[in-house]
């Protein structure tokens, strides 16, 4: 059973900014450029029904599209930091549409998140890196930002086990009123392959 969550893409300029972002860190796996994404919504190793439901769920959402800039650095795990991240500027379409399909979820029998809603992409998975040598990156880098760029489209992520995430495999993707994926389209068929059905 793949493990699912829903997310926002990273464009191709914002990736690149993201990836000069990398090395300079002891004990950085840093991550593949490909595999840069915003969870919206972690749901989880659910079932098939479940996963039909949580779609058929997330279909009926009508929002617009929005932009969203990426700024600034952080780490998570105060004493033993495990992830290092870019974060998002405060946006209020995109904590809407977080919280939208949190609501669905919830309303299709997923499992609860307990981390609160923190909007970022993680750049690397922190091993034996201390706080000591975390502290100068986060400096040096604490003023990181991205141009703002539209959000069209979110999608349904499916991954396999593996260590420190991806390769990621878009299933589902819903695009949003006003982007170019939404001309025509209703749900990006061509693009959604799920494995569960």
């Amino acid at each position: 059973m793949p493990r699912l969550f829903t997310a926002l893409e990273i464009p191709r300029d914002a990736a690149l900014s993201l990836s000069l972002l990398r090395g300079g860190l002891p004990g950085a796996r840093w991550m593949d450029v490909e595999n840069y994404h915003i969870t919206l919504r972690f749901i989880g190793d659910v079932e098939g029904p479940t996963a039909d439901d949580i779609v058929h769920g997330l279909d009926r959402i009508s929002r617009s599209a929005f932009e969203i800039k990426l700024s600034g650095v952080g780490a998570f795990g105060n004493k033993k930091p495990h992830a290092l991240w870019a974060g998002v500027a405060p946006s209020a379409e995109l904590a809407a549409l977080q919280a939208e399909i949190d609501r669905i979820c919830l309303r299709n029998g997923a499992p609860a998140d307990a981390r609160k809603f923190t909007p970022h992409v993680t750049i690397a998975r922190l091993r034996n890196t201390s706080p000591q040598e975390l502290a100068p990156y986060l400096s040096a880098h604490g003023g990181f930002s991205t141009v703002p760029f539209k959000v069209g489209r979110f999608v349904l992520l499916s991954s396999r086990d593996s260590v420190g995430g991806g390769p990621y495999v878009v299933e589902e993707a819903w695009p949003l009123a006003g982007s170019r994926a939404a001309v025509g389209s209703g749900l990006a068929a061509a693009e959604a392959y799920p494995m569960w059905r």
